[in-house]
């Protein structure tokens, strides 16, 4: 069955058929394609093109053509280039001539953009769930490693102590933006094309606000030929996958580096580790080296549609037909890539006498200049003579608690006894209690945050 045909005389060809048919891949909007066949089979009866009788038969067979889908019984026959023939073909066998009078006023243009909307839809409220549980294995680990010093780097290179858990908490504000993110993307997807027809608009007055909120869609799109070719929605989708999945990657190159044996900082659970088919001794973190590998894919799904879209004639083009395969794709991937970051965050084991012992006193250097400006002296200035103190200690082959007196007030005459004091790593820590700050306070004060952001 065709939904066109009637100006042609000559069979498509099978090497087109094969290259234009797109069921492949869009038979997994099924679910969509059925709500809203039967959302639009009850505007139609609303406007008396079909009798009540007629609605009752449509919906129900549409009902079954869902359970056949449901059951993995539904058959896909050759003449079914995407998943709205193949709906209004097996509709045809099991109601008759009345799945005819379903496309009136209806184009494939508008329905395909409605079905996507619905299908992203529901596939973003089960990537939010999965954002969640990722956010709640954090804040357990930052919860129960509270007191945990480790160094913090800026360059891979140590830089000041911090504790463990607001390192991890970092995350998961970066995952809250994301969280937040598509929940703004949702909103935005929230629109009914349905409707617009092919371009024009439809000219049996349908109620197209009804129409949408039968279909649950907060609003109908304003413009028809906007909305049967506009794809901003997905473009976004795939933004937010991309950055969703850059943050992701980071996260991953992190723990990696942390638990390696040279940091052994943490180590990974075996179930999210494989070993290797030559060495015995290896326990490879492919979990997280995928979940880093993976990022080229997303990113380019998003680059491929945008190039996709560029300079694309208003309104309906077949080039739309992409937006499809890189949207599903990154779907299944953030989809499992989420609950996998999940587990390996849950399941971590962390190592605090491997991070205490990478901890020195060079990391103080900072707690040193910040002494002197309470001193009075101008910081660039202390920050140029804590720099001379390292030096100095590095000539001399100790660290910064172990140069003598002397030599610091050989360096400025500001430095005192109280040095010693300052050069204590716990000290350091707890010094910064600003909002935001590491200090075991500030951290806790960001957890219990971080639960009233996930009550939301």
């Amino acid at each position: 069955m065709k939904m066109w045909g009637g100006r042609f005389q000559a069979e498509t060809d099978a090497l087109m058929r094969e290259f234009g048919d797109s069921i492949r891949f869009d038979r997994r909007l099924y679910r969509a394609d059925v709500q809203g066949s039967i959302a639009y089979a009850g505007a139609l009866a609303r406007v008396g093109l079909i009798s009540a009788e007629e609605r009752e038969e449509l919906t129900a067979g549409l009902e079954q053509v869902q359970a056949e889908f449901d059951a993995g019984t539904f058959q896909i026959e050759p003449g079914d280039e995407d998943i709205h023939t193949a709906v209004e073909r097996r509709l045809g066998e099991l109601v008759g001539p009345a799945a005819g009078r379903l496309h009136t006023g209806r184009s494939r243009n508008d329905q395909v953009a409605t079905d996507l909307r619905l299908y992203l839809l529901d596939e973003i409220n089960s990537l939010h769930k999965e954002l969640v549980a990722l956010q709640e294995a954090i804040l357990q680990q930052a919860e129960n490693h509270l007191g945990v010093v480790m160094p913090g780097y800026t360059h891979l290179q140590p830089a000041q102590p911090i504790l463990f858990s607001h390192w991890l908490m970092a995350y998961f504000w970066k995952f809250q933006r994301d969280r937040e993110r598509l929940a703004n993307t949702a909103r935005r997807t929230q629109v009914c094309p349905l409707g617009s027809g092919a371009l024009a608009g439809n000219p049996f007055g349908l109620d197209r606000r009804a129409l949408a909120a039968d279909l649950g869609f907060d609003r109908v799109s304003e413009n028809s030929v906007d909305g049967v070719s506009d794809r901003d929605f997905v473009v976004e989708f795939l933004a937010w996958a991309a950055l969703t999945q850059v943050h992701l990657s980071g996260m991953a190159e992190d723990l990696i580096l942390w638990s390696s044996r040279e940091f052994g900082f943490v180590e990974l659970d075996e179930r999210y580790t494989t070993g290797s088919s030559l060495m015995p001794q290896k326990k490879n973190p492919d979990a997280l080296e995928l979940l880093r590998g993976k990022s080229g894919r997303i990113v380019g799904h998003l680059t491929g549609l945008l190039t996709t879209l560029k300079g694309l004639p208003l309104a309906y083009n077949k080039d739309l037909q992409e937006d499809k395969e890189g949207l599903f794709d990154s779907i299944d991937t953030l989809k499992l890539e989420l609950a996998v970051a999940a587990g390996v965050v849950r399941t971590l084991q962390v190592n605090p006498d491997r991070m205490e012992t990478a901890l020195d006193a060079g990391l103080l250097a900072t707690d040193l200049a910040d002494h002197l400006v309470r001193q009075g002296v101008p910081f660039r200035e202390s920050h140029h003579l804590a720099g001379l103190a390292v030096r100095r200690a590095e000539e001399l082959g100790c660290d910064l608690r172990e140069l003598d007196l002397a030599e610091y007030r050989a360096i400025h005459p500001a430095f005192d006894g109280e040095v010693y004091a300052l050069l204590d790593i716990r000290r350091s820590v707890e010094a910064r209690v600003s909002e935001g700050g590491t200090a075991s306070t500030a951290v806790k004060a960001q957890i219990e945050q971080a639960y009233v952001n996930l009550s939301i």
